[in-house]
């Protein structure tokens, strides 16, 4: 059994199973539902999850997790789906797919809202294991199985294991009705797993009245401007479909978008109920409803609604809408009735609890109370690693971003083909990286003009600047004028979010180039930076010389300094200034520290602008230090095969073996993750200039200096 080998007492659980193929297309074991909560041995307890139900299929590497009519969540959950692919097991588990906040609490509104990890926490429970490693264990008591999957499943992350208790369910329920929890599971001790079966052994007792129903229809109100104005509803009863009611609130406007996608092609002339509501009926609370035309739906779509109670006639009092049931099928739709707890579980004071050495590892012994619940039984959201804004699916997406509604399409469009060590990169992954980045990056760019340029059609197509963008992006982008020789108004676009930068991420740049002043401050940069660029004749080893060169003339003038690679083929070297200077004096700055760096590494680096001149040198440039001219900003990606990243680095990470392509879209973000920002020093308080040119003329010599710099000393 290479489940594990040198666990015996788990061995020796399996060997009381049943050899058996994986099982295929089970459904799952249901719970009936009762009227109140009890306190008896023999039971455990459970947190009831408001999510999706899921049997996952674990076989060979292969992975399936399936719905409750069968359909497959492997897309829709992909963030489950690929832990689940990392997880090397083969067995049948059984559990529920949810969404959690911060308190852990699960939100079935927050499930169906879900597109992907920017969306909420998505949390797989798991509850039940059917079959593991060839021996089907679905005969073996709850206990038994609990305890076998309590040695299998990962402690915590985004696969977790539904806790348990074995005392006292009432105080239980009381604290899941203050949490507004959908209620509690009861399920006994010694029961075994009943596919598709709804039994007596297993019990839910709900927080709030909530029912699964039909949709056969909709209605528009005269004059509204919504999609829709309720839904009309209904479940199967001797084989008909019974009104249950009129919905008409719980939607947004952008699922009303999406359900209207479901609904059309389900329109039909054929009413589908026993017989035709009355949908302009008017009421004690509304005399003189709006006239109200219908829709008739064939009824095949379900969805869950949450009411007050259901009237003498059927129908549901003040009903709203919690959400599409994509995972349950019409035809199995009923109303579920809620039976008498002392029917179900009759008070039995000969009943023996389970033996301490069978439950001991596989539930907690403690009912919790409603102070720490959350504690005990329901672990929150981690809410602070970012992942995927946009899911490996569909082709077009929009997402709200700092209160701006952004349109992504085109998302398997290749930007960086194929190499012989990396897979292609799309606009799915550019725009996910960019998203990923946006907290550490985002400061090096705010409230920058930017220098666009454009990759619409990935590395290998065609690229243009862009710098004007009047008229061409939406009107929250905040724009910085300038002129030119042509005249009329053009304008910079300002980044000043998250938002703008995954706004040109869409639009093709693949990097990113802000200047190095703001606009508040546009003729007083940030930065200073010089601009290693190797020649043909110089390899990048070279460059981490000159690097370290940099460096030890930075370190003896009292300077700060730091350095990243370019992600094409050089490296970057900024020194704070805290916009106290203008661009003149950043220039010459550099170039007093170029001309002294050149004379000690005379036989590889130039200072000549002239590209001929330089002899095939490695190019010092100070001149990135003039008004509108850019660079790449940190942790950009460049349009290089690899999709390579501008990577800020420790001065202790410039030695030899060093290479631009260590960097790229693959890992740049588990190293951010890893080392943090180790950037944020160049938009700090700046050096001192003029205590530095000091320190130059007196470490080496009286330097020429232009008399921007002289008139600061």
């Amino acid at each position: 059994m290479p489940v594990n080998k040198k666990n015996k007492a788990l061995n020796a659980l399996l060997a009381r199973g049943t050899k058996q193929e994986s099982p295929q297309n089970l459904s799952p074991m249901l719970a009936t539902l009762i009227d109140k909560p009890f306190d008896e041995p023999g039971w455990l307890y459970e947190v009831k999850w408001d999510g999706y139900r899921a049997i996952i299929y674990l076989y060979n590497g292969n992975v399936e997790m399936r719905s409750r009519n069968n359909k497959s969540f492997n897309e829709k959950f992909y963030a489950v789906y690929n832990v689940l692919k990392q997880w090397k097991l083969n067995a049948v588990l059984d559990g529920e797919i949810v969404v959690i906040n911060d308190e852990g609490i699960s939100n079935f509104g927050d499930l169906q809202n879900w597109r992907s990890e920017a969306d909420g926490e998505l949390i797989l429970y798991l509850f039940d294991v059917l079959w593991i490693d060839g021996y089907n264990v679905m005969s073996l008591p709850l206990t038994e199985r609990k305890q076998i999957l309590n040695a299998i499943a990962p402690d915590a992350g985004i696969i977790r294991v539904s806790e348990s208790f074995d005392t006292g369910a009432t105080e239980f329920f009381e604290a899941a009705k203050k949490l507004n929890l959908e209620g509690i599971i009861a399920k006994k001790a010694n029961s075994i797993y009943l596919p598709g079966k709804r039994s007596n052994d297993w019990l839910k007792i709900k927080t709030n009245k909530r029912q699964e129903v039909i949709i056969g229809g909709f209605t528009n109100n005269e004059g509204s401007s919504k999609l829709f104005s309720a839904l009309l509803v209904g479940v199967n009863e001797n084989g008909k479909l019974k009104y249950t009611g009129k919905i008409g609130t719980g939607f947004s406007d952008k699922l009303q978008k999406e359900m209207m996608e479901q609904f059309k092609p389900l329109i039909t002339n054929k009413i589908p109920f026993t017989h035709e509501p009355d949908v302009n009926k008017p009421s004690r609370f509304r005399p003189d409803p709006p006239k109200a035309t219908v829709t008739w739906l064939k009824p095949k779509l379900v969805c869950e609604v949450a009411y007050t109670e259901i009237t003498s006639d059927g129908v549901m009092r003040h009903p709203s809408f919690e959400g599409m049931r994509v995972d349950k099928n019409a035809k199995n739709i009923h109303l579920e009735k809620e039976a008498h707890t002392k029917d179900i579980v009759p008070t039995n004071k000969n009943s023996v609890m389970p033996k301490k050495a069978a439950t001991k590892k596989a539930v907690k012994k403690t009912a919790p109370k409603a102070n720490d619940l959350t504690k005990k039984l329901l672990k929150g959201s981690t809410g602070k690693e970012r992942k995927t804004l946009l899911n490996p699916t569909e082709k077009s997406q929009t997402k709200t971003i700092n209160g701006h509604s952004l349109t992504f399409n085109n998302l398997n469009k290749i930007y960086f083909p194929a190499t012989k060590n990396t897979r292609a990169v799309t606009k799915r992954d550019v725009i996910n990286y960019y998203y990923q980045v946006a907290p550490y990056m985002v400061p090096f760019l705010k409230d920058r003009p930017q220098t666009m340029i454009r990759y619409p059609n990935g590395i290998n197509g065609q690229s243009f600047y862009q710098k004007d963008v009047t008229g061409k992006v939406p009107d929250w982008v905040e724009l910085f004028p300038y002129s030119t020789e042509e005249g009329g108004d053009r304008n910079y676009m300002i980044c000043t979010n998250e938002a703008g930068l995954l706004l040109m991420a869409s639009l093709g740049s693949l990097e990113i180039h802000p200047w190095s002043s703001r606009a508040q401050k546009p003729d007083n940069p940030d930065w200073c930076i010089l601009d290693l660029d190797p020649g043909d004749k110089t390899s990048f080893d070279q460059v981490i010389q000159a690097a370290q060169q940099i460096k030890q003339v930075l370190d003896a003038i009292g300077a700060e300094a730091y350095c990243k690679t370019s992600g094409a083929t050089g490296m970057h070297i900024y020194m704070p200034l805290g916009a106290k200077y203008n661009y003149e004096v950043s220039k010459e700055f550099g170039r007093v520290l170029v001309t002294i760096v050149q004379s000690q590494l005379p036989k590889f680096t130039s200072i000549e602008r002239i590209v001929q001149n330089r002899q095939g040198k490695m190019y010092l440039d100070f001149l990135q230090n003039r008004p509108q001219a850019t660079l790449a900003a940190p942790y950009s990606l460049r349009p290089k095969p690899g999709a390579t990243v501008s990577m800020p680095l420790h001065w202790d990470e410039v030695k030899k073996g060093l290479t631009v392509q260590q960097f790229n879209i693959f890992n740049a973000v588990d190293r951010i993750k890893e080392q943090g920002e180790i950037f944020k020093g160049v938009i700090g308080k700046g050096i001192n200039l003029k205590k530095i040119l000091k320190q130059i003329n007196t470490v080496f010599g009286e330097q020429e200096m232009h008399e921007s710099l002289l008139k600061l000393m």
